[in-house]
């Protein structure tokens, strides 16, 4: 008999170690906005905007705690993301047409009707336009964490389908970053950073494998972008779609390829440091002169309806209609009510949301805690009602033996990913 451990997938440690980050995300961002509001508010505060650094950018000013977690540790965390991007892609879930239209249909819909909520409610507000993408983006840390409180209520496909519907979403969310929140760009840095993006294409042409070149030309990328006016973390997801992939369909990570070395390397760092900082330096909002009616000022009332109304409507019924016209089947061993909970669960934004607002109203700093305390509330009301749904969602007898058959084949397999490549559309 065969007793060698099994090396185990990227997307296995992934939601292990993001289920796991996503609830230490939540106590920090309890904590944050307690300091916040606590005594040690001005402490806190000025740990953020103490200046730590010369003046990289004419845009941003002297590098400040705040501007080195949301700038640098950020595009670690966006190099993560590109990483996870071309793996789904060369050897995931998304290699395949067939295999990446229900996703890409769900993170369409979950991101164009929140933001047609978004401009609907601030239609009397033209300043408050620019924020239209903030409730577009769903936290994979934050849901992953609420689906751990399930454990196994949650239907294992059902997990896998939210995996890939945040990862699209996340790239959706790096086009919007790019395209929409780059106001002025300098010519010699973006050209600079072209010519070390394309030394980096060269090294993955001809064949260097050591990651050590790829990540000293991730650090200039990012300082090249940094100064050009793009903003910063694009160099992360830029950097990863050169780092050489070794495909094994089916089947266990390779150990020999560099790519899933990066991302294994990198998610114990992302989950329990960079995403937690980030939480705890932006989940902090003062409430001082905050009142119950601020909930229902334009700006927090938009993202708060785009986040909790906006994301259910599109994506539940993205899935919905994809379903009735054939040009998809409902994820497997899950039933319409446990669809309709992961919709819910979908609005939670965290820390896309947060991040979007900070570039969308960078020069308002009242409009960025009103974007805050938007984000929050939304995300928490999906929150709570996409654990409650799910948590009292009772499956179907087909559901609960589809679900039996799917933790029999991974006991056997060892790979999800071989699994769901087996199972029928």
């Amino acid at each position: 008999m065969n007793t060698k451990p099994r090396t185990p997938s990227a997307l296995r440690e992934f939601l292990a170690s993001e289920a796991a980050g996503g609830v230490i995300l939540m106590i920090v961002a309890v904590l944050a906005m307690i300091v916040a509001n606590s005594s040690l508010s001005e402490a806190y505060f000025h740990l953020l905007h103490a200046q730590t650094g010369p003046v990289l950018s004419d845009k941003l000013g002297p590098m400040t705690v705040h501007l080195w977690i949301n700038d640098a540790l950020m595009a670690v965390f966006f190099l993560l993301v590109g990483l996870e991007i071309k793996r789904e892609f060369v050897d995931g879930r998304l290699v395949t047409w067939q295999q990446r239209r229900l996703p890409f249909i769900a993170a369409l819909g979950g991101m164009a009707v929140p933001a047609a909520v978004f401009l609907a409610v601030t239609a009397g507000s033209r300043d408050l336009a620019q924020g239209w993408a903030i409730p577009a983006a769903t936290d994979i840390a934050f849901a992953i964490g609420v689906m751990a409180l399930l454990g196994s209520r949650m239907p294992t496909a059902l997990k896998l389908f939210l995996t890939t519907v945040a990862i699209v979403d996340d790239m959706g969310a790096v086009v919007i970053i790019a395209l929409a929140y780059t106001t002025s760009i300098k010519g010699v840095a973006l050209l600079a950073a072209a010519a070390i993006l394309g030394g980096m294409m060269t090294m993955n042409r001809v064949g260097v494998r050591h990651l050590a070149p790829y990540l000293i030309g991730f650090a200039l990328l990012w300082f090249a972008v940094l100064v050009s006016g793009v903003h910063a973390t694009i160099a992360g997801v830029l950097a990863a779609f050169t780092v050489p992939v070794v495909a094994t369909p089916g089947r266990p990570d390779s150990p020999d390829s560099p790519l899933h070395r990066l991302e294994h390397g990198l998610h114990p760092w992302s989950a329990f440091l960079i995403v937690p900082l980030f939480g705890l330096a932006n989940a902090g909002i003062s409430l001082s002169g905050f009142g119950i009616g601020t909930l229902v000022e334009p700006l927090p009332l938009a993202i708060a309806a785009g986040l909790f109304v906006g994301k259910q409507v599109g994506i539940f019924s993205s899935i919905w209609l994809s379903v009735k016209l054939g040009f998809a089947q409902r994820p497997r061993g899950s039933t319409w009510v446990q669809v309709y909970g992961l919709s819910v669960l979908c609005g939670i934004g965290f820390t896309m949301s947060l991040f979007i607002g900070m570039l969308a109203f960078a020069s308002s700093p009242a409009l960025i805690e009103e974007a805050k305390l938007g984000v929050m509330s939304g995300s928490l009301l999906s929150g709570l009602l996409g654990y409650l749904i799910l948590r009292f969602a009772k499956p179907s007898a087909d559901a609960i033996a589809s679900e039996a058959a799917i933790e029999q084949e991974i006991a056997a397999d060892g790979d999800v990913l071989a699994i769901e490549a087996r199972a029928p559309e």
